[in-house]
């Protein structure tokens, strides 16, 4: 979700979308140590198809929220780390409240349309002042992602809460990159070496995702989109030239704050890639207040549905009709207005569908029941499927 910090008025918020490791235990087949046998991941493909031709092959997407990406954070803005562990623990995925992911989850996503699932991962709590992954950390990510890799499923990884904006509490990328950027630089290189050889023999439907809601907010603009175009270009280069099928793996490249009007401006730049194999990901929480909040609970007039018919027509203009492919990595409705919920979702689906962009919806745990799997509200999926079937209907709101 938005900057950590940003995750205030707890009162408020519904969320209901709320050592040092080498490359052992990755077999040629692309299988892992924790998924071998009978359930081992089959060998990666890498097919003849441009990003564009990917990205609109996902269809419904979802984001495994608020698991492994958890870590010791303030979540509320208060100064204050809101879940802990003790001093000798180590940070597990249900420090905020989720039991650990499950293959049969992935299996249930799937029977229920889902294609593609992004994978959030804070690494700040499992990595050394010089970026080195806890083997133990590598191996459950590695897990997870079998879990989904095997159902066939695309899986977006990425690196989530290292950025952030809580550097007093273990982020590291925004604030040391504005202070220190050879040594951050080297640090990101460093996590995205050991991520890029774990998988590198993974076909190409795991995508690799830059970075989550980054942008450098208190110095020049200027040198803000610098620093952010920079840190994306060194993420494109270490991975082209790290073997494997990541010479030629689809990479999704991190819009400014992730945020469309941002990232549409010309200072936003994709990076070069000698594979031409690079996405653009912004997130959709407009209006918030409506989006991760039951402040605002009714959205759907005609001055918000042109809201976002405005900003999807900049993505379209800005990056799909010049051949850069568009994923939208998050985006939620929240409002106890379950009609406005589902009227934005199929709203907000049937324009990236028709677009051939790619949504994911952020869930914390509050939509998939992470116990039993099932929706808690089946009308989000039900909208979701019937916006992505790429049929022509006449909107009527639920």
């Amino acid at each position: 979700m938005k900057k950590i910090s940003a995750i205030l008025l707890s009162a408020a918020l519904s969320l209901a979308v709320l050592t040092s490791c080498g490359n052992v235990n990755t077999p040629q087949d692309g299988g892992s140590a924790a998924d071998t046998g009978a359930n081992a991941v089959p060998a990666g493909e890498m097919r003849d198809i441009t990003s564009m031709e990917l990205v609109k092959d996902m269809g419904i997407g979802w984001n495994l929220g608020d698991t492994l990406d958890v870590c010791q954070a303030d979540r509320d803005g208060d100064g204050k780390v809101n879940e802990h562990v003790e001093e000798g623990e180590k940070v597990d995925e249900t420090l905020w409240g989720n039991p650990k992911a499950t293959r049969e989850l992935f299996t249930a996503l799937k029977e229920d349309g889902i294609k593609s699932v992004r994978i959030p991962v804070t690494w700040r709590d499992h990595i050394d002042a010089d970026g080195n992954v806890d083997r133990e950390w590598m191996d459950r990510v590695h897990e997870v992602v079998d879990y989904a890799y095997s159902q066939d499923l695309y899986v977006l990884l990425n690196v989530h809460h290292d950025g952030g904006g809580d550097p007093t509490f273990g982020a590291w990328i925004i604030e040391g990159a504005k202070n220190d950027k050879e040594n951050t630089l080297k640090k990101y290189r460093n996590l995205w070496s050991q991520i890029a050889e774990e998988f590198k023999d993974y076909g190409d439907k795991l995508v690799f995702e830059s970075m989550n809601e980054v942008g450098f907010d208190g110095i020049s603009q200027n040198g803000a989109y610098d620093l952010l175009n920079e840190f994306n270009q060194e993420f494109v280069d270490l991975i082209r030239s790290s073997g494997g099928n990541n010479a030629e793996r689809h990479l999704l490249i991190a819009g400014y704050w992730t945020d469309i009007r941002m990232t549409c401006d010309s200072r936003f730049k994709m990076p070069d890639d000698p594979a031409g194999r690079c996405i653009v990901s912004v997130h959709y929480y407009t209006p918030w207040e409506f989006c991760t909040t039951n402040i605002h609970n009714t959205w759907g007039t005609d001055e918000e549905v042109k809201q976002m018919e405005n900003l999807y027509g900049m993505m379209k203009t800005n990056f799909v009709d010049k051949g850069i492919p568009v994923i939208i990595g998050e985006y939620a409705a929240s409002g106890n207005d379950k009609a406005s919920c589902v009227f934005f979702i199929e709203k907000m689906v049937k324009l990236c569908s028709d677009y051939g962009m790619a949504p994911f919806y952020w869930d914390n745990g509050g939509q998939v029941d992470r116990n039993t799997y099932e929706w808690r509200t089946p009308d989000f999926l039900e909208a979701m499927k019937m916006a992505s079937s790429g049929e022509d209907y006449d909107f009527t709101k639920w």
